[in-house]
C-alpha cells in the first residue's frame, strides 16, 4: 500500500473525508529533513491528527524500539491521542504511560517495545528513571500542549526527558495559545511556524456571550436557575477551584440534576469514570475547573457557563473553546455577584441575560453507564460487550450507546429505562466463560 493509499484508508478509519489546511501544513513540515516545527492551532482542529500522520511516516517498520515520543500534561489527554492513534490502525505498536497507571503493568508493555510512546512527563521521567525502555531508538518528540505542561510545573520532568534522548532529531511543540516562551531546554532554534491561530481583533462569529447577574455572592441558585433554563441540554460549568466544582455539583444533584465533577484533585479511576459518563450522555452537567478547558475528549457543547472567571484571558478563551467550533453555533454564559470585580478581557457591554425562577427541572439522561469488571486484558472487547447484552440482557440495537474498554474495565452506556430488567435478566450469566460484576457505575 503506497502512502496516498494508507492516508486514505486511515482517513475512512477515522471517518474524516480529507484532511484541513492546517493537517495538510503540519504534514509537510514535520516530515521535512532536518527541521522542527512549532504548531499553533485553536482546541477542536484536529492537532492531534495534524502530527500523528506525519509521525506515522517517519517510523520504520524493522525497529524494534521506541521511536516516538509524545508528552502530554494530561492523562485524558495522553489517553485521547492513543485513543486516535489505534482508530488510524496503523500497525505500529502504541503504549501509554501516566500516573495512576500500574507501573507493573506498563513494563510489562514496555518489554515488547511499542514504535510510539506516549505519556505524561513525570511517568516517563520515572520509566527513564528506572531504565524500563531504551532510548536510544527515538528520533522524534512530540510535546503537545505544551504551554499546558509548563503551567503545571513539568519543566524540570520535561528538560531531564530530553536531555537523556541521544538521538533526537525532529522536535514538534503544540500549543492552542499563541506567544509562548520556548525554554532552551527543548532545543528549538529556529523551527518552522505553523500559526493557525484566528487573529486577536477577529470575534468568533458562532459564538455569543451573555452575562448573567446573581444577587447573592455565592451563586449557587444562579446557576441552578441558568442550568434550567437550557431545555434540558448539556453544559460544561467552570469554576476556579477544586472544593466549588464539587459543592456545585453537590448542590445541582441536591435539586434532582444529574451533575458530577472533574478536577486534578481526583483519582484516576473517578476522573475516568466522570468524563466517560459525561461523553455517552449519562451525565449532561460536568463541573471542572480549568483542566477540562483543553485536550479532552468530550462532545461539543452548546453552552458554556463561567459560575467563576479564570484570572488569564487565555484560559477564557480556551473554556470557550469548548462550544461554537468549526461550523457550530454556541452560548457561553458569564455568571457575576452584583459588586465582583470584572476581569478586563470581559467585554463591558454583553448582554445581559434575566432570569426566570420558573424553569423546569431539566430531564433525566437518556442513559446509565454500566460498569462491568472486566477489559482489554481480560480479553473482552466491544463486540464481546455487545453480543452479551443483545443476547443474554435482550437489549434491541438502539438501546445501547457508547461502550468504552479499558486495560481492565469496561463501561457501556444502556437507555434508561431498559437498566432495571437487563441487571436483573444477566444477573447470574457468564460473558465468555466468565462471571463479571456488572451495575451502575458511580
Amino acid at each position: 500500500m503506497d502512502i496516498h493509499q494508507q492516508h486514505s484508508q486511515i482517513l475512512a478509519n477515522l471517518g474524516i473525508e480529507k484532511l484541513n489546511p492546517m493537517q495538510v501544513s503540519a504534514q509537510k513540515a514535520i516530515t521535512a529533513r532536518n527541521s522542527d516545527t512549532l504548531l499553533l492551532a485553536p482546541t477542536g482542529s484536529g492537532k492531534t491528527l495534524g502530527f500523528l500522520l506525519p509521525v506515522l511516516q517517519l517510523l520504520k517498520a524493522d525497529q524494534a524500539k521506541v521511536q516516538c515520543l509524545i508528552l502530554a500534561p494530561s492523562r485524558e489527554l495522553a489517553l485521547q491521542i492513543e485513543q486516535v492513534w489505534r482508530k488510524m490502525s496503523t500497525g505500529f505498536k502504541v503504549n501509554v504511560c501516566y500516573g495512576g497507571h500500574p507501573m507493573a503493568t506498563e513494563i510489562q508493555n514496555l518489554s515488547t517495545p511499542p514504535a510510539l510512546l506516549i505519556g505524561t512527563p513525570g511517568r516517563i521521567a520515572d520509566h527513564i528513571t528506572r531504565n524500563t525502555f531504551a532510548l536510544d531508538g527515538i528520533t522524534t518528540l512530540v510535546l503537545d500542549e505544551f504551554d499546558k505542561s509548563l503551567d503545571l510545573g513539568f519543566h524540570d520532568q520535561m528538560s531531564f526527558i530530553i536531555e537523556n534522548l541521544p538521538n533526537l532529531n525532529k522536535r514538534v511543540l503544540v500549543s492552542a495559545t499563541a506567544g509562548i516562551e520556548i525554554p532552551e531546554f527543548t532545543g528549538l532554534t529556529e523551527p518552522k511556524v505553523l500559526d493557525f491561530l484566528p487573529e486577536k481583533n477577529t470575534e468568533n462569529e458562532q459564538l455569543t456571550m451573555k452575562l448573567v447577574i446573581s444577587d447573592e455572592k455565592d451563586k449557587l441558585d444562579t446557576v441552578f436557575d441558568l442550568v434550567c433554563s437550557l431545555n434540558s441540554e448539556a453544559a460544561l460549568i467552570f469554576c476556579n477551584h477544586r472544593d466549588a466544582a464539587e459543592r456545585t455539583s453537590e448542590f445541582l444533584n441536591q435539586k434532582g440534576i444529574v451533575a458530577t465533577f472533574y478536577h486534578g484533585g481526583m483519582e484516576q479511576d473517578a476522573r475516568e469514570r466522570a468524563l466517560i459518563r459525561f461523553r455517552n450522555g449519562s451525565v449532561n452537567y460536568l463541573v471542572t475547573t480549568d483542566l477540562a478547558a483543553r485536550g479532552l475528549d468530550i462532545p461539543e457543547m452548546k453552552h458554556v457557563i463561567h459560575y467563576h472567571l479564570p484570572l488569564q484571558a487565555h484560559e477564557f478563551v480556551h473554556r470557550n473553546g469548548r462550544t461554537a467550533r468549526m461550523h457550530a453555533s454556541g452560548t457561553s454564559y458569564l455568571i457575576f455577584s452584583i459588586d465582583e470585580e470584572r476581569p478586563a478581557y470581559v467585554d463591558k457591554n454583553l448582554e445581559e441575560l434575566v432570569l426566570s425562577k420558573r424553569y423546569p427541572l431539566p430531564q433525566l439522561p437518556e442513559y446509565q453507564t454500566l460498569y462491568i469488571s472486566g477489559g482489554k486484558k481480560n480479553k473482552l472487547n466491544k463486540i464481546d460487550i455487545v453480543g452479551f447484552l443483545s443476547q443474554k440482557g435482550q437489549l434491541e440495537k438502539g438501546d445501547l450507546g457508547l461502550i468504552e474498554v479499558k486495560d481492565f474495565t469496561s463501561f457501556a452506556a444502556v437507555k434508561r429505562t431498559k437498566v432495571k430488567a437487563l441487571l436483573q435478566l444477566i444477573r447470574e450469566e457468564k460473558m465468555k466463560g466468565k462471571k463479571y460484576k456488572i451495575e451502575i457505575a458511580r
